[in-house]
């Protein structure tokens, strides 16, 4: 059996430190009114997409998702569901080919862009805005 060094740590586990440091980083340079509502979004990390993702429709190259209401919806009902931020560990870390500095830069964009669902920005508007 073959034993790995107590001090290294999984490869899921240092991926999603560093998504935790990228975030706070990136929620900490926001405008304050921006950031008080990024800190209200919780960011999760999958190491590989779950089954119902892909049921839901997503590609299975994505590398981040936004789920639950938008600051533009209304809906009534109010909906059950929390916003949320889930990123997707081994689809983001192939995409970059295991550069961490790529893997840092995409994690930022996809934040942000994930955010920007959030808040209720389209794709066009996104795009205007640099987060695509």
């Amino acid at each position: 059996m073959q034993r790995r060094h107590p001090a290294v740590k999984p490869l899921e586990e240092r991926l999603s430190e560093r998504i935790d440091s990228i975030v706070r980083r990136v929620q900490n340079a926001l405008p304050e009114d921006l950031k008080k509502l990024a800190l209200g979004v919780p960011v999760y990390c999958e190491w590989k997409m779950a089954p119902h993702w892909l049921e839901e429709g997503l590609a299975p190259d994505t590398l981040g998702v936004f789920s639950g209401p938008s600051l533009a919806d209304s809906t009534e009902p109010p909906s059950l569901e929390s916003p949320a931020i889930t990123f997707f560990l081994s689809e983001l870390w192939d995409y970059c080919d295991g550069d961490q500095a790529a893997f840092d830069e995409e994690a930022r964009i996809t934040y942000l862009h994930e955010f920007g669902h959030y808040l209720g920005l389209e794709e066009d508007d996104m795009e205007e805005r640099g987060l695509l």
